[in-house]
Order: C-alpha cells, then sequence, then structure tokens
C-alpha cells in the first residue's frame, strides 16, 4: 500500500464566508502529504437561482434537482465554487485541480430512482464507481483534486451529488491504494452533546454508541446522514474518520480536532 492520503470534505457556513473560507484553504495547504478536497455549495446556488428566478425546492432538507437547477448547480458547484477555490489553493502554493465526477471519468453515478419522491437530475454513487488509478495519476504527478459536488453517468448526463457522500465514496475507493483518513470539516467544533454549547464536543464515537446517540436525538436532522456516511467509510477500510471546525484544521495534525469516529 502506498503512502497515506486526507480526504477533506468542506461545507456548512464556511463555503459562503469568504474570510472563513480563505483561513480554511490556507490551513488545507500547510497540510503535508498527498490530500484531495471535496466541498460543496449549496446557499450560493440557491442565492444564484433566486437571481435568475429559479426557485430552490427542497424535501425534508433535501434539494430537487430539476434541469433548470442542475444547470445552475453545475455552474455554481463546478464553475464558480470550484475556480474559486482553486485559485485561492494555487496563491497558497498549493498546486490544485479542479474537478467534476466527468472530468477524467473520475466518479460515475447513476440518476436516483423515483420512489415516493422524485428529486430529479440526483446521483446515487454505486460500488466501483469511482475510477481509482486516473486519481492515482493526480496524486502520483503532485497534484491536489478539488472536487465539486457533480457527477456523471458516463452517457453523457451530470448529476447532482451529495458532497458527503462523494468524499465517503472516495475514501472508500482509494483507501484500497492509500492509508487514508477522512475529515469532514465544517463550521461547528465536533459532534456536540449540546448543540446549543460549542465547548459541549464529544470527543470519539463508536458505531454502537452513535445508535444510541441517534435515539437519545443528541444526534439528528442532517447530522445523521453525515455520520453514517462515516461509519460506512470505516466498515470499509478507511482508518480513520474526523468531524470538526474547518478553522482548527491546523490542530489535526497534533491529536485535537474535533470528533473521531471508530468503528469499534
Amino acid at each position: 500500500m502506498s503512502s497515506g492520503l486526507h480526504i477533506i470534505k468542506i461545507g456548512g457556513n464556511v463555503i459562503d464566508d469568504d474570510i472563513q473560507l480563505q483561513s480554511f484553504l490556507e490551513k488545507f495547504a500547510a497540510l503535508q502529504g498527498k490530500k484531495i478536497l471535496v466541498h460543496g455549495g449549496g446557499k450560493i446556488a440557491t442565492r444564484i437561482a433566486a437571481d435568475l428566478g429559479i426557485r430552490a425546492k427542497l424535501v425534508d432538507g433535501r434539494r430537487i434537482t430539476d434541469k433548470p437547477m442542475l444547470d445552475v448547480t453545475t455552474m455554481v458547484y463546478a464553475g464558480l465554487t470550484n475556480k474559486h477555490i482553486v485559485s485561492s489553493l494555487q496563491k497558497y502554493g498549493c498546486d490544485a485541480l479542479g474537478l467534476c465526477g466527468a472530468d477524467g471519468n473520475t466518479i460515475k453515478a447513476v440518476k436516483r430512482p423515483v420512489r415516493k419522491i422524485d428529486y430529479g437530475y440526483v446521483g446515487d454513487i454505486l460500488v466501483d464507481s469511482v475510477n481509482t488509478l486516473n486519481i492515482k495519476k493526480f496524486l502520483e504527478a503532485g497534484f491536489t483534486p478539488v472536487f465539486s459536488a457533480i457527477t456523471h453517468n458516463g452517457l453523457g448526463q451530470l448529476l447532482n451529488t451529495n458532497a458527503d457522500t462523494i468524499a465517503s465514496a472516495l475514501a472508500v475507493s482509494l483507501a484500497k491504494i492509500y492509508e487514508t483518513k477522512l475529515i469532514y470539516c465544517f463550521e461547528k467544533n465536533g459532534v456536540l452533546r449540546n448543540v446549543d454549547d460549542p465547548e459541549s464536543v464529544i470527543k470519539s464515537i463508536k458505531a454502537d454508541e452513535f445508535e444510541t446517540l441517534k435515539e437519545d436525538k443528541v444526534i439528528y436532522e442532517g447530522m445523521i446522514p453525515k455520520l453514517e456516511n462515516a461509519f460506512d467509510a470505516l466498515g470499509k477500510g478507511v482508518k480513520n474518520v474526523y468531524i470538526g471546525n474547518a478553522l482548527n484544521l491546523h490542530k489535526y495534525q497534533q491529536g485535537e480536532f474535533g470528533t473521531c469516529l471508530l468503528s469499534k
């Protein structure tokens, strides 16, 4: 197995605040070794869609991606946000390469089947949908891939895909080649025992403890799918998963960063 790899997903309010984003990107650029950055950009897409007269449609917090919204998310995620991040990383000495899943055929997905809800052009990633060999070529050439939340189906159709899921799928696939660690960065200090107390960080969570925390409503809503992705990755070869504040990323290599998730 090759040397270590960090896959870091940036999301939450940090993406919308350029001062915080720049602070995070400077810390990300300083992180030693091979690394990949994955980002979303939902609030920016919603704002630009409104400016264009396109109304965002959400069901239980999940975006419905019809054709007009797919055009907006592609423009914002794979264009505006991605290139802003890449150009900033170049400023900080990180030779970044902006990608969506169609670039280099790196990440394929399938359109989510219509069941109770038709989510439109939303992609689900299947097993073996990540092109690890092509991504390895980028990494071994010294580039830092920066993935937006856009994939493709291999038949010319772009798909809006959850960025947390992309990060997890990349980590699982690349764990076959590298010792891989997955880090979810957002505006909170980690998984909090009390959402109103930013210092109530749960330092570590095992898989069985996760189930108890869900039952006790300590972990709820948007944190549930994030942690489900994380524990799934741990069960499939990813060495460690961390969740913490993007602005504290510099503390990661000091062992003082957020919540560490443990398989057992």
